[in-house]
């Protein structure tokens, strides 16, 4: 696959995003050409291929709330892991193409600041996309979750085999309650709490833009140009990249 037309992220809110310069940044790395990079705002399915269909020619995006599990519903795909939505799109030759990277991008994370998945306790709190997405990746190395409830419930999914009792001692815990743009998270116990939300002020080392950066690698890896693996910048060295880019 070559590189699209436009690329760039899609939802709402997104103004604070750093996908756009994530996408600028693996396409440099990779001399990618000229890719001209789009802010898609849209509240829903419709409103977001409304937008999409003025943009002709290629097209990746990865988008955000409250698009993942809407976009997901009308394209059709079939869904094998109880995910139900999408954060990663490819639109070529008008024909659509996804990915749900939040999973392994939490997973990348949590390895990048030192919490090994397999055998630790994640608690989790929420039952969005989000929430399936990184319960299912956590199950699938071998960690334990202990759902809590927030605005909605941790659905049943593949992940019920990896529930442990909530009065076990969790190593790490993640509110996805949080409101985007950098909202502040529900105190749950753990060894260490971490934040995916993050805004414009935000920290190389917040574990929400280690993530953010984590999953766009592996949207490369998985989605976008899997034929370029070995020429992709390693998690630290995007990293190292995106603060130079401040």
């Amino acid at each position: 696959m070559g590189y699209p037309d436009f690329w760039g992220v899609a939802g709402y809110p997104i103004s604070h995003s750093l996908t756009p310069r994530l996408f600028e940044i693996v396409g440099g790395v990779l001399d990618s050409g000229s890719v001209k990079t789009v802010f898609l705002e849209a509240r829903d399915a419709d409103e977001f291929f409304e937008r999409a269909e003025k943009l002709e020619g290629g097209l990746w995006i990865s988008c955000t709330s409250p698009l993942k599990n809407s976009v997901w519903k009308a394209l059709g795909f079939e869904d094998e892991d109880g995910l139900q939505a999408v954060n990663q799109l490819v639109r070529k030759e008008g024909e659509w193409g996804v990915y749900n990277s939040d999973g392994r991008g939490f997973i990348m994370a949590c390895r990048h600041i030192g919490v090994e998945p397999s055998g630790s306790i994640l608690r989790i709190r929420g039952g969005g996309s989000t929430a399936r997405s990184i319960a299912y990746s956590w199950s699938k190395e071998g960690g334990h979750i202990i759902p809590v409830r927030g605005r909605r419930a941790l659905t049943r999914g593949p992940w019920d085999v990896s529930i442990v009792d909530d009065s076990l001692e969790a190593d790490i815990s993640v509110d996805l309650d949080a409101e985007a743009g950098g909202g502040g998270s529900f105190p749950l116990p753990a060894g260490r709490q971490v934040s995916i939300s993050y805004d414009e002020d935000w920290k190389i080392d917040d574990f929400a833009v280690i993530m953010v950066a984590a999953q766009h690698l592996e949207a490369w890896k998985k989605l976008f140009s899997p034929n370029k693996i070995e020429k992709l910048p390693s998690l630290v060295e995007l990293l190292e990249l995106l603060e130079e880019r401040r």
